[in-house]
């Protein structure tokens, strides 16, 4: 990967009032590290962007701060975005020394089609999106591929033994039978459950017409039952 360059500005401006820096496109961050005294910079925000959709959190920035000679080598520790716009709010830039190990979140990708998903035997779970590691930062994966062409079953599964990289410069900090993604069964459909019709009820249902509310029914066969005597007596008469 080609040398990845970022400028920024010292800022003195903190708290609430980095709201204004927004307004003029600029993003509030910070630098820290572990042998660096933490310093509250300013990003432009259209350079970050640019900057950060090529390196994401696992390439090495070169950040030049105003009035320094030195570029400092950094990572994107963390970005901060606004939950509903996704504007980004505030970035956390890690200085590191290439010489030392660092520990570091790689993104979790998935790669082909599972055929048991093709042929809906099943659904493809991914269950885990990132993995961290601990490794030099020029050793840094830029991310785990998982193939899935092999998942034909419901059961089957990659764990992280299961993929490649080169552990003899990146250590998991994870166990390596995490399972990454795998095949589970077909949601099954929920039974309709009709419930039973009561006698003296199914008749007005088919008919159209209302069923009686719970302790109405009593009520209604009672009347019923005293008409019915009524017209024995009118056909006596």
């Amino acid at each position: 990967m080609a040398d990845i360059k970022l400028k920024a500005q010292k800022r003195e401006i903190t708290g609430r009032k980095v709201k204004n820096l927004r307004k003029e496109g600029l993003i509030p961050a910070n630098v820290f590290g572990k042998k660096t005294k933490s310093v509250s910079i300013s990003l432009k925000k259209e350079d970050f962007e640019s900057v950060f959709s090529q390196a994401g959190e696992t390439g090495i920035m070169k950040l030049t701060l105003g009035g320094e000679k030195e570029e400092r080598p950094v990572l994107v520790q963390n970005v901060q975005k606004q939950p509903v716009t996704g504007e980004i709010l505030h970035v956390d830039l890690h200085q590191i020394v290439l010489t030392e190990k660092v520990t570091a979140s790689i993104p979790v990708e998935l790669s082909g089609e599972a055929p048991a998903a093709e042929q809906k035997l099943g659904i493809l779970i991914q269950n885990v999106s990132e993995i961290e590691v601990e490794a030099l930062p020029t050793d840094l994966p830029e991310r785990f591929v998982v193939d899935v062409s092999k998942l034909e079953n419901v059961g089957d599964e990659v764990t992280l033994k299961g993929i490649s990289f080169d552990r003899n410069k990146v250590k998991p900090l994870t166990d390596e039978n995490l399972v990454l993604a795998q095949i589970e069964p077909l949601a099954e459909e929920e039974e309709k459950v009709v419930p039973p019709v009561e006698e003296g009820v199914e008749e007005a249902v088919e008919e159209g017409a209302e069923a009686p509310a719970e302790g109405e029914e009593t009520k209604a066969t009672e009347e019923g039952e005293k008409l019915a005597e009524g017209d024995k007596e009118e056909k006596k008469e």
